[in-house]
């Protein structure tokens, strides 16, 4: 039905009782703008980055720009999640997702030996500092009791 992926609230009108925080409203969409500069920076200039860490380059830098591609992807939709992230929850719910995967491929990585230390450059300012904000988000649509049905 046209009503699968309608969001809806478990209390009764209006939806989403709860107002989504300014401040984590202007996180949003500063996350939302540094994902997009950083996914757009990647695809034209996969291996500046890369440089910049003092890590190999890559033989095929379509995957970085790849990466770069689904890093401003993700920014477009926290844009959009910023206008009621408590409605849009599962935006962040995923992007929470990929941060904490990120973050503990990075552990996992450097710990191997597979990765130089100097990546933390890029995943504290790419997942670990969104972390936290992302999370009162999540908080916050929980306890307004919003749900995807």
């Amino acid at each position: 039905s046209s009503d699968l992926y309608r969001i809806s609230c478990s209390t009764s009108t209006p939806c989403c009782p709860m107002s989504p925080k300014p401040a984590l409203v202007r996180v949003l969409r500063l996350a939302a703008a540094y994902n997009v500069a950083w996914g757009v920076w990647q695809i034209a200039s996969p291996r500046s980055y890369l440089s910049l860490l003092g890590a190999e380059p890559l033989n095929y830098t379509m995957i970085w720009q790849g990466l770069g591609l689904f890093v401003a992807l993700y920014g477009c939709l926290y844009f959009l999640a910023s206008f009621n992230y408590i409605r849009h929850w599962p935006i962040i719910a995923v992007g929470s997702a990929s941060k904490l995967l990120g973050s503990a491929g990075f552990i996992y990585y450097v710990l191997t030996g597979a990765l130089p230390a100097s990546f933390a450059y890029a995943t504290i300012p790419n997942d670990l500092i969104w972390l936290l904000p992302f999370s009162a988000m999540l908080k916050q649509a929980r306890a307004s009791g919003v749900t995807l049905r």
